[in-house]
This record gives structure tokens, sequence and C-alpha cells, in this order.
């Protein structure tokens, strides 16, 4: 009962699919304007269709492979089962490079909201007050945390409503209804493709979330049906969200001009739309979000270090420890806290490259990995359905997914295999102590 998460499962579709949007962020969608604004040259809308449309062929693959594995631990499980331990271990811990820097990011973006609101006090105070809130909610049941989700999800949500209805009174008043009747802010007078791949690139990490529900397996009832339909409705109304909320932002900011800081645009973005007073409670609404953001990413991170750690790929009893009263991975919870931390010393256009890195690589492998277990090995290619849910679909994912990762900022693609070079040396290391860890041989 102690080291096993089976025992508490709780969660139904909506906890799952909320706990996924949660951690989505939807108002990420006004803190990477500035930057992919700046990078698509004024398409955002166009950049989170394309990204869009590359997650949902992914989201397919997702479901299938949930439904062959309904145990937990996303790219990390599937890949495991079809490819074998060292293949799947290189791509968990490709994954872990998401899972642990979006708990940091949602840090990172609390210390500029309330440096917003208080400028007086320094971000890593912030940081650090809001890294032990999440913390400590965290050792609690996961069922405690997809509850306070359904509120901290819906009150930002409505704050986002109110500003496009903002934005639309604002548009008439200025240049009269028909100005409302354009497409400029989906092509804005650009047709050139190599910066709304790079865009489509960086928002790749907003569309995290549908695949974090997958970690949840072990927590929800009836995971094989219910986790398949989490993931694409995750995913789906993730991308509903973006693609509206950034039609109505390009739509009053064709470029970036206005802002003084364009990849910390959000305050600015609230505050020219609203005024001072709805920038205050949209700051305070937004700090709900991340806190929801913060909460699902922080719970994600934790279960896939404890499901890594219970499959043997860590030499550490504590990551496959489970505390017999709250029915949480305590340890791992408490280490992705301290990790959160580091926070304190990134910028958040870095960031948000390095984490879309990781969730291209995971993206890839489940493509690869549905290709492999249907096509290949079960030779599912009996029918024009099965060829195209089996092979095309995945390989027009693979080949989206792969131009997008291909197009990230050279930086955060520098950094991100200097990672995988870390986990092969972990790797070798590791199986070099002996038989007795032959768990990845």
């Amino acid at each position: 009962m102690a080291n096993s998460l089976a025992s508490k499962k709780k969660l139904g579709l909506w906890q799952v699919v909320i706990v996924g949007i949660a951690y989505m962020t939807p108002m990420t969608v006004f803190d990477t304007f500035g930057i992919v604004s700046g990078i698509t040259k004024g398409r955002v809308p166009l950049a989170y269709l394309l990204a869009l449309a590359s997650i949902l062929l992914t989201a397919m693959s997702y479901s299938k492979m949930a439904s062959a594995f309904p145990k937990g631990g996303s790219a990390y499980t599937y890949t495991r089962k079809v490819f074998g331990h060292n293949i799947g271990f290189i791509v968990g811990w490709t994954s872990l490079l998401d899972y642990l820097l979006l708990p940091m990011i949602n840090a990172l973006l609390a210390g500029i909201y309330l440096r917003s609101l208080f400028p007086q006090l320094p971000d890593w105070l912030w940081i650090t007050l809001f890294t032990a809130i999440v913390t400590v909610i965290n050792c609690c049941n996961i069922h405690l945390m997809a509850n306070l989700n359904f509120l901290f999800v819906g009150v930002p949500v409505l704050l986002m409503v109110i500003f496009i209805i903002l934005v639309i009174h604002g548009v008439s008043y200025q240049s009269g209804g028909y100005a409302l009747l354009t497409i400029n802010p989906l092509l804005n007078g650009d047709s050139s493709i190599t910066p709304l791949i790079a865009g489509a690139a960086v928002l790749c990490f907003s569309f995290l979330g549908f695949d974090a529900v997958t970690t949840l397996s072990d927590e929800t009832n009836g995971s094989h049906h219910i986790i398949p339909k989490a993931v694409f409705i995750t995913a789906l109304i993730g991308g509903a969200i973006f693609f509206i909320a950034s039609w109505f932002i390009q739509l009053w900011y064709p470029t970036n001009d206005a802002f003084n800081n364009p990849t910390e645009a959000m305050p600015e973005i609230v505050l020219y739309v609203g005024g001072a007073l709805f920038q205050s409670i949209f700051l305070v609404a937004i700090l709900f979000n991340t806190l929801a953001s913060g909460l699902a990413s922080h719970a994600s991170a934790a279960r896939l270090l404890y499901i890594m750690g219970r499959g043997g790929v860590f030499p550490f009893a504590l990551f496959s420890y489970i505390h017999p009263r709250l029915g949480s991975p305590l340890y791992c919870v408490l280490f992705v806290g301290i990790f959160t931390m580091s926070a304190v010393f990134f910028r958040l256009d870095t960031a948000v490259s390095l984490i879309s890195f990781g969730a291209l690589i995971a993206f890839t492998s489940v493509n690869v990995a549905v290709i492999a277990l249907y096509a290949v090995k079960k030779r599912k290619m009996n029918t024009i359905k099965d060829k195209i849910h089996y092979l095309v679909l995945p390989i027009l994912g693979i080949l989206c997914v792969g131009t997008m990762c291909i197009n990230l900022d050279i930086d955060a693609i520098t950094l991100g295999i200097s990672w995988a070079i870390i986990g092969c040396a972990w790797m070798i290391w590791y199986r070099a102590r002996g038989p007795e860890h032959a768990l990845l041989s």
C-alpha cells in the first residue's frame, strides 16, 4: 500500500482534463506573446494554429499508447515498453528536462507578476514563497490539488474573457465595428515561413498539459478509457483558448513597438487595454493561474520521477517512496521543490526555449513508438483506416514536430543535447555498476 499510487485512484475525466489545462497555464499566451510576436513578425495566432495541428497529431499517438499501456509514465513508459529500457531511459531523461523546468518557469512568472505589484520587494522572495506553497500542497493527496485547480483555472479564464471584451470595445470605439472583421492578426502582411515555424516551436511548451495527464494514470479510475480521452480533450481545449486569446492580443498589438520589454510584456499588455486597476486585478487572477500550473506541473514532475524511480532508473529508494498517509511521492515532491528554486538564476525566454526541446523530443518518440508497436510489431495494417491511424498520422506528426525542433533557438538545442549527453553518461555508469542494475540492459 505504501509503495504504490494505485490504491489512491480518485480522479475522473474532467478532473484529469482540468489538471492538464492547469498544467498548460492558459494565461501563458500573455507571457509569451511578446517573445513569439517578435519571432513571427506579428503572427502569433497563426503560430498557435501550426503548433496545434502538430500537437493534435501527436495527441492521437499519445491516446493510442495510453490505451495500449494504461500504466502511468508518459513518453518514458511508452518508449520503454516498445523499444526497451535504454531508449526508454533516454526519452524519460529528456522529458525530465521539461517536467522539471515548467515548475521553475511558473515560479519565475510568479516573481515577475508580484514584482509588478510590489516593485520594492526582490524576485527571489516571491519565488521562494511561491515554491513553498506549491510544494506543501503537492505533499498532500492529489485529489486536493485537482479540486483546487477547478478554482485556480476558472478565475483567470473569466478575466481572459473580460480582456477580450475590452479589446472588442476598444477596437470598435477607435476604428469602428468593421475593424473587427479582419484577418490581419493571422497574416499581418508577412508570408515568410521560417519565423512562423520557429515561433510554433517555442509555443509547443504551452501544450505540455496533454502529455502530463498521462502521468496520472495510476491515480485515475478506469485510466485505460479516461486518459486517452483526456489527452485529446486537453490539447483541443488548450489550443482553442490559446488561439482565441492570441487573436485579440494581436489585433490590439500588431507589433511589439508598444512594449518596453517584449520578453515580459504581459503587465504592459493588460495595462494598455484596461488601465491600472484592471492590470492589478488581472495580475492577481493570473497568479491564480500560475499557481494552478505550478501545482499541476509540480505534481507531474514528481510522479515522473517516482515512475522512473519505481522502475529502478535511480538508485535511491527515496524516488520510489510513497508516504503511507498522504499517498504522495513525498521525496520526489520535495526534490522538485528544491529544483524549482533555480528560477532565481534563469531568464524567461531561455527557459521557454529549453523546455520546448524536451517536449519535442518526447512528442517525436511517442509518434515513432506508435508506428513500431502497431504497424511493425502487431502488423495492424490490414485496412485503409489502420494505415492512416498507425502509419500516416504518426509520420505527419514526426515531420511537423521534427521541423519545429530544428528551428528552435540554438542555445536551447545546445543545452538540450548537453542534458541528453549527461543522461547517456548516467546510463553507462549505472549499467557498469553490475548485473543487479539490469533494468537498463
